[in-house]
């Protein structure tokens, strides 16, 4: 440090350069969320009319797809306690 300079020990950056590039990644940021925003709409209203067009409403296809789990697992915990084994069956290998 000849000449009375005093320099600290860090990279020197140029200013102008750093506001352009931040400016730069928030233009950017805000195109993304703007195709973000624009996407999920499109998204929103094309699931609202499927559902709108389905011959079946969503809540009645809930009930019967229910049903139907509950009695798979019926017949499932009844099979395995005609079966009589106390622990469930493990698959060979593990």
């Amino acid at each position: 440090m000849s000449n009375g300079e005093k320099r600290n020990g860090g990279p020197q950056f140029r200013t102008a350069t750093m506001i352009t590039s931040a400016a730069m990644v928030g233009g950017g940021c805000i195109i993304a969320l703007a195709g973000l925003a624009l996407g999920s709409g499109h998204m929103a209203v094309a699931t609202r009319r499927w559902v709108n067009d389905m011959d079946v409403p969503v809540s009645q296809l809930a009930k019967a797809k229910y049903g139907q789990a509950r009695a798979a697992m019926s017949a499932g915990a009844q099979a395995w306690q005609k079966n009589g084994s106390g622990t469930a069956p493990v698959p060979a290998g593990y």
